[in-house]
């Protein structure tokens, strides 16, 4: 298994952002989004510099209807040939439809709340029948060639059960790598964690897991988003999800609102002299043209103010401390 290096050597300063707002943003919006609409914005976010998209989700179209045309939207998306498209995956039925779509994709997430109760609510399984089922999903995955990613939901906190012990977010995450995960992501569901929670459990994710890419997954639904990914950086964490125009949040409870913005965590990073490889323009385009498609206003603050304009004799100075 390839190994990931979660160290920062030298000079170079860079960050990895992967954008779910197609999957994890969409499917938060009452609603139907058309799907043409939702091929030219993903296709706006492959032109913008990202080089992994979230593009669907192989749920039941009861369970979410909106996601209901991921196989048209997979089919039709047009991405540069660098760009990997990946999908969510709940459970082995839903493998079974991804993989006859095989050729559309090449990365999968499988995922598991730390909380029984969310899990219970949100898969209709306990933890444990959820594992299980990874163990076996996991393999075929592997086997398929594609990048097997893995999600912990509530890993800061559940709306029903409180607190998370780290323990056992860090065990789960443990079966995941096992079980074959080149990458585990820790979501911050209903936006629960603090800056001070973030750098001591992200420090402790990546001594626990060497050679595993750690992703932190926030939500600002308590306006601690950036914070939170600025205290994950700091101890070591340099993969991250967000969604344009800060779309979505969690079906599971309501009130969860949207993950941190894609072109917010973008342009914190710029300004902090971090590369993304990130068209910070293009990214705010794309966030506008959701707003517009969406036809109501996004919770960005960068499609309202823009990218920081630093006068010509500003740019490339250090500011004062």
């Amino acid at each position: 298994m390839p190994q990931y290096d979660n160290t920062i050597e030298g000079e170079t300063r860079r960050v990895h952002i992967r954008e779910v707002g197609p999957r994890d943003g969409f499917q938060n919006e009452p609603e139907t989004i058309p799907t043409s609409d939702k091929i030219r914005l993903i296709n706006a976010l492959g032109r913008a510099g990202l080089k992994r998209i979230e593009v669907a989700s192989f749920v039941r179209p009861d369970v979410l209807p909106q996601l209901a045309d991921g196989v048209e939207v997979l089919r039709g998306i047009d991405l540069p040939d660098d760009v990997a498209r990946q999908v969510l995956i709940p459970n082995s039925r839903g493998l079974d439809n991804a993989l006859r779509q095989r050729e559309y994709f090449d990365e999968a997430t499988l995922f598991v709340s730390a909380s029984q109760t969310h899990n219970r609510k949100n898969i209709n399984r306990t933890v444990e029948e959820t594992m299980g089922e990874v163990r076996r999903m996991g393999k075929r995955v592997v086997d398929e060639g594609l990048r097997f990613c893995a999600v912990v939901a509530t890993s800061f906190g559940c709306p029903y059960e409180g607190r998370v012990p780290p323990e056992r977010v860090l065990d789960l995450a443990e079966q995941f790598a096992e079980a074959g995960a080149m990458e585990i992501g820790f979501g911050d569901t209903t936006g629960m964690c603090n800056p001070a929670y973030a750098s001591r459990f992200f420090a402790a994710a990546i001594e626990r897991l060497p050679g595993i890419e750690v992703t932190a997954h926030f939500h600002n639904t308590r306006g601690q988003g950036l914070a939170n990914a600025y205290a994950a950086f700091e101890a070591g964490c340099h993969s991250f999800e967000s969604s344009f125009g800060e779309l979505g949040g969690c079906p599971v409870p309501k009130g969860s609102t949207g993950n941190i913005a894609t072109e917010d965590l973008a342009s914190m990073f710029h300004e902090m002299g971090v590369d993304t490889g990130l068209d910070l323009g293009r990214v705010i385009e794309a966030a506008l043209d959701a707003q517009a498609t969406l036809g109501r206003k996004l919770s960005s603050h960068s499609i309202v103010a823009g990218p920081v304009a630093w006068s010509p004799r500003d740019r490339g100075r250090s500011l004062p401390c």
